[in-house]
């Protein structure tokens, strides 16, 4: 039988399955399967102050994926600790696990500048999260729109700035619409970064040929899937190869099969995203089939099967 068992950012995992930010919701996704049984659970994206989202449509089909240009739509951090965060903790604490195991919760963090960030991160580092996950693909207001991840001294800057105020481990989510992806996980490093996950979604479009309009009302979003998961592949290795601190890989992971090739590349642990949105399930599904594949290949624990690679 194999030991599912791992570690990330010092914190013991009873597997290494987590749910990416954006497509779960305790109280939602809670109704179709039992959560606890998952190493991490990765809140929506949360600010300071709540935000409406963008306009509809929102929401875009594609081959082997899906656009989205929700626009991190939340009720802010102070909504999250009075509502859905009791629910997790009460859910949390009478699961099975062992203490030291039981599901580690990541409260993913949202801002418009980096003064969003810091009070939004400092609310979150009082509240029972195990650890923080910064989201730098948001667009910086104060730079014309940008996104902090698409240049490297200013996803420090941010990182830097959070790094100050909190006290847990602090995970930045890297934006893979960069020219090197390698040279923004070693300036979040530098600032105090505790790990990295990737990839987030990549920049996208579709158009409406016989209305000729755009799909989106955004025109531009995010394009997740399996259509990107070659790309999550090929980065997360490469980061794991600049890097010392740990990966959580993310980006079209669909099977257990694409969970352990991300593992192999170099992640330290997995969270399943867009594939939830067609299978509330899959998280669990996917653990399943890890253990399953674990067994038929003779991979005794996690370690070996990050170690695995022949190079």
């Amino acid at each position: 039988m194999s030991n599912l068992q791992t570690t990330f950012c010092g914190q013991k995992l009873q597997n290494p399955i987590i749910t990416a930010s954006g497509t779960f919701s305790a109280t939602g996704s809670g109704k179709f399967y039992d959560f606890t049984k998952l190493g991490a659970i990765t809140t929506k994206g949360m600010a300071i102050n709540p935000w409406p989202g963008n306009p509809t449509p929102r929401i875009a089909e594609a081959r082997s994926g899906m656009l989205n240009a929700v626009g991190l739509e939340n009720p802010g951090v102070k909504d999250f600790a009075a509502y859905e965060l009791p629910f997790i903790k009460d859910k949390i604490l009478n699961s099975a696990a062992a203490a030291e195991q039981k599901t580690k919760i990541i409260a993913n963090v949202a801002g418009k500048d980096i003064s969003e960030y810091v009070q939004a991160a400092e609310f979150l580092s009082t509240t029972d999260v195990d650890m923080l996950e910064l989201n730098i693909s948001c667009p910086n207001v104060k730079e014309g729109g940008l996104a902090f991840g698409t240049s490297p001294q200013v996803a420090a800057k941010v990182t830097g700035a959070v790094r100050r105020v909190v006290n847990k481990p602090l995970i930045v989510k890297l934006a893979p619409n960069v020219t090197d992806i390698c040279e923004d996980a070693k300036a979040v490093e530098a600032a105090g970064a505790d790990a990295v996950s990737l990839i987030n979604t990549l920049s996208a479009m579709r158009i409406d040929v016989k209305n000729r309009r755009h799909i989106l009302a955004n025109k531009i979003g995010g394009l997740s899937g399996p259509a990107i998961f070659p790309i999550a592949v090929r980065m997360v290795y490469q980061v794991a190869r600049a890097v010392k601190i740990p990966i959580l890989g993310m980006g079209g992971v669909k099977t257990g099969a694409d969970a352990a090739e991300l593992l192999m590349a170099g992640a330290a642990a997995i969270a399943v995203g867009t594939a939830a949105l067609v299978d509330p399930t899959a998280p669990l599904r996917i653990l399943d089939e890890l253990e399953k594949l674990m067994n038929e290949y003779g991979f005794v624990n996690i370690e070996e099967i990050k170690n695995g690679l022949q190079e």
